[in-house]
């Protein structure tokens, strides 16, 4: 399922932002990006992703920066002024120009810059406060997700009606009242006896084997209680999709079967009609937690 959040937060001198999306996927797939500093919150991050989530593909990306003074600059007095003299006197003895400040500076060791640096206290403070506008910033996923399924559940329960009333065609067809049934068989038998002496025994065979070709009363039944199934595990919420897609191969088996048994051009029709459904359904799924 599709999704985007964004969440802003702030700890001490810190400003971080967490954006994170989503799209269809069959497992839970997380793509992270961390700056510098913030690697050991993977491990957290992953485990509240899979304790929200359990399919689609997701990218979160944190963004962190510090305000304010961010560093330290410290110049080595006693070894610049120590320096200067030096570099002054030699100057005098040889005639050349005095030396100036900034070629001094620039001498290694002159200047000290010390990077700021939390409190391991502040540190904790600092993750535990990233991490919680992480789990905002899934909630509102989740929200965003809930709203777009919705709309799907309400496409699939159509799905399912339309799966519905073909079965309920194949069930009122003519061809499938006892009348017709056993006029096949008859007529299968006659065929039989007509075209070779068979032994009763072997007549027998053939006439179990018609009878079975003739009903598709079995798949009838496995696909209406596919359909009860199905509508179940809408109702009761949840991430459902992977078992949707399960029940979703089961229509399409039985559907191939009933083209595969068909007798009449009419079942043929509701077979090809049942599988185009069931193609749509089973897309549907597929965005689906």
């Amino acid at each position: 399922m599709t999704g985007f959040a964004r969440v802003s937060g702030s700890h001490g001198p810190w400003r971080f932002g967490w954006e994170v999306r989503s799209v269809n996927g069959k497992g839970l797939d997380l793509r992270l990006r961390l700056p510098p500093g913030f690697e050991s919150l993977e491990s957290d991050v992953r485990s509240r992703t899979g304790q929200v989530l359990s399919r689609g593909s997701v990218a979160a990306n944190l963004t962190a920066t510090r305000e304010g003074e961010a560093s330290t600059v410290r110049v080595n007095q006693g070894a610049l002024e120590a320096l200067y003299r030096a570099m002054a006197e030699s100057a005098r003895r040889l005639g050349a120009a005095a030396p100036t400040l900034d070629s001094l500076l620039a001498v290694k060791g002159m200047v000290e810059i010390t990077e700021a640096e939390d409190s391991e206290e502040e540190r904790r403070a600092l993750m535990a406060a990233v991490l919680d506008a992480f789990d905002r910033a899934l909630a509102e996923l989740g929200t965003m997700r809930e709203r777009e399924g919705s709309a799907l559940n309400s496409i699939l329960t159509e799905r399912l009606d339309t799966i519905t009333g073909l079965v309920s065609r194949a069930e009122r067809l003519p061809e499938r009242s006892v009348e017709a049934v056993k006029a096949r068989i008859a007529d299968h038998v006659r065929v039989l006896m007509e075209a070779a002496s068979l032994d009763p025994e072997r007549l027998h065979q053939e006439a179990i084997l018609a009878v079975t070709k003739a009903d598709v009363r079995e798949e009838l039944d496995r696909l209406v209680a596919h359909i009860a199934a199905a509508r179940d595990l809408m109702a009761a919420g949840g991430p459902v999709g992977r078992r949707l897609d399960f029940l979703a191969q089961e229509f399409n088996r039985e559907a191939n079967t009933l083209c595969s048994k068909s007798n009449s051009v009419a079942l043929t029709q509701i077979g090809l009609d049942l599988k185009l459904l069931v193609d749509q359904f089973r897309e549907q799924i597929q965005n689906l937690e």
